[in-house]
């Protein structure tokens, strides 16, 4: 490979001639042969409207040649444009708080820009990567601003998907709100319940959900932007800060503004923290769900067989006509990820030391990868299960009058004893408990169909005074 030699202040490195990056990036792809997993391409992004903001900002200000930075802003254009997307190599897995992410971006931009200016890369008499392209900043102010630019621009997404499926539920909940089925806890029968009020429980948790993530991404409006290297401001203009995030406001449509306090945003990464927890909730919920679906598709012949999953792919390479719940489990499998990603953003958070949390490259592969997955996990799991979902409504409503847990609502009529005489004369005589009932001379018809409309079985009602009984 043909290459140029490159100067850093530890001396000379070789570059492929070709390659935009310079010296630092080369140092960091060579130290750190780690997951070959490069960064997410919205935080890589995220790093470039920074810099455009900011040569934006530092030309308007008089500080930064107008011809340099209008090639910054181009090459940058560019990049967000999708160009020069292979140019962004450095490992996940690197030195801390992302200085080797940032000086990536600062290298492919100036040496892009000094192509525009007509010089050739590596020459950074024209356009240099620190003292123009990085004017004004450090990596401990650009990349904790990145991750949560990054986040704020992928939320959207995540919302409309978390929506679409509370919806589904939703509309699941209304067609389904009259099926009777046996309710379980402990995973024994227990007192029945609407298939609509389970549905509707579900689409209740995904929408609370989405409260709990809008209200931490409103978190990350706050930028430590212009805080530089420890929280204080040295080296950046006071109008290059209330330039850059204007400019920044004006790319994103994002309310961002400074931070009150810049030391405490540098020292601490715990708004991005937050924003993961709230993810990780959701991931909790979701779990449920997903288990749930799972365990009342099962069957379909000694399972529950309660609801009937679309049929995606075949479920076994040795089991002919075997088809599996595939879309449930992948969403499990994506909580899981999540879940244990929460656990890693949090102890990256508290590993900070005095003036600068130096964890945030993981961090930030961590969540902007997790909202990611969990946006394109929702959106297979509401088109290829939920949608298609059918409801096996008399094989529920069979299992649900033959559950022991429909014994119960007779204790206010005959007492918990008799109650459970009669439940087991019916599991013993594989009957209902309304047949049983019936027979027994305790109940007569019209008191029996009341107690066992689909309403009253599962909404709390006014109760009468116990008669005594001889």
């Amino acid at each position: 490979m043909e290459c140029r030699t490159e100067h850093d202040y530890l001396g000379a490195v070789k570059v492929p001639k070709n390659a935009y990056w310079g010296a630092q990036t080369q140092r960091a792809y060579d130290n750190f042969p780690i997951s070959r997993i490069r960064p997410i391409q919205e935080y890589t992004n995220a790093i470039v409207l920074i810099k455009k903001a900011a040569a934006e900002a530092n030309s308007k200000i008089g500080l930064l040649d107008k011809k340099i930075a209008g090639a910054i802003i181009k090459a940058s254009d560019e990049i967000l444009a999708g160009k020069l997307s292979n140019q962004f190599i450095v490992d996940i897995y690197q030195a801390g708080e992302g200085t080797s992410n940032n000086m990536n971006v600062n290298e492919v931009i100036a040496n892009r820009a000094i192509e525009l200016l007509g010089g050739k890369k590596g020459d950074y008499s024209i356009v240099h990567p620190n003292d123009h392209v990085n004017m004004g900043q450090s990596s401990n102010d650009v990349i904790p601003s990145a991750i949560k630019i990054a986040a704020l621009m992928m939320a959207p997404k995540l919302l409309k998907s978390l929506s679409l499926l509370s919806k589904e539920l939703s509309s699941k909940a209304k067609k389904y709100d009259s099926v009777i089925k046996s309710g379980r806890t402990h995973m024994m029968d227990a007192a029945p319940i609407r298939l609509g009020q389970e549905f509707g429980a579900w689409a209740d948790l995904v929408s609370e959900s989405m409260g709990r993530i809008k209200s931490a991404a409103n978190g990350l409006l706050e930028l430590n932007l212009g805080a530089t290297a420890v929280g204080t401001g040295v080296n950046a203009d006071p109008r290059y800060v209330v330039e850059s995030v204007s400019a920044l406001r004006s790319y994103t449509g994002l309310r961002l503004r400074r931070a009150k306090d810049l030391p405490e945003v540098t020292e601490s990464p715990s708004d991005l923290m937050a924003l993961s927890s709230a993810l990780r909730i959701f991931a909790a919920d979701m779990t449920k769900i997903s288990n749930d679906v799972r365990l009342m598709n099962s069957g379909p012949i000694t399972g529950l067989a309660e609801i009937i999953l679309p049929a995606v792919q075949p479920g076994s390479s040795i089991m002919p006509g075997k088809v599996n719940p595939s879309v449930a489990e992948m969403m499990n499998m994506v909580c899981f990820r999540v879940i244990g990603d929460d656990e890693t953003i949090t102890l990256a958070t508290q590993a900070g030391q005095f003036e600068l949390n130096v964890m945030e490259p993981l961090i930030a592969y961590c969540l902007l990868h997790d909202i990611e997955i969990l946006t394109n996990a929702v959106d297979v799991f509401t088109r290829a299960a939920v949608k298609g979902m059918k409801v096996n409504s008399s094989r529920i409503e069979d299992l649900a009058m033959k559950s022991p847990g429909m014994a119960l609502l007779l204790n206010p009529y005959i007492g918990y004893e008799k109650a459970a005489m009669l439940e087991e004369k019916a599991v013993a005589e594989k009957r209902t408990i309304k047949d049983v009932a019936g027979e027994s001379g305790l109940l007569d018809k019209k008191t029996l169909s009341k107690i066992f409309n689909p309403y009253s079985l599962t909404t709390p009602k006014k109760l009468g005074k116990r008669k005594k009984r001889a």
